[in-house]
């Protein structure tokens, strides 16, 4: 089992940066493929980036592809996403996540076995 406490949230222009944090418990932190996921007000939970587990391979939605990059460092037991450029429409609440299956990288929510408490991102126009 891993518990993961994201931080780095906040209010930022758009245009602007921010930088996310995942932290996680646990010895197995390079057994889990790792993502990030974001949910807005009244909208579903969505893909945002994800990273396999050795970093080796990283996957982007589209709307932040060019934008956000996904990093691991299993020897801090860490994971970031540095977001640039950022849009009035990458306000949402972010979510660090962990996947036992580390054979193919999956981006639906409901393939990941545990979660943050998730930290908001406000991105003002």
């Amino acid at each position: 089992q891993v518990q993961l406490v994201e931080s780095g949230g906040g209010l930022v222009q758009a245009g602007g940066s921010l930088r996310l944090s995942c932290a996680a418990s646990g010895r197995t932190f390079s057994s889990y493929t790792m993502a990030w996921f974001r949910q807005a007000p009244g909208k579903e939970r969505e893909f945002v980036a994800a990273i396999s587990f050795n970093g080796g391979r990283t996957y982007y939605a589209d709307s932040v592809k060019g934008r956000f990059t996904i990093s691991r460092d299993n020897a801090k037991n860490t994971m970031t996403l540095q977001m640039n450029s950022l849009k009035p429409e990458d306000t949402a609440v972010y979510y660090c996540s962990a996947d036992r299956t580390i054979v193919v990288v999956r981006t639906t929510p409901w393939d990941y076995d545990y979660w943050g408490q998730g930290t908001q991102v406000t991105v003002s126009s």
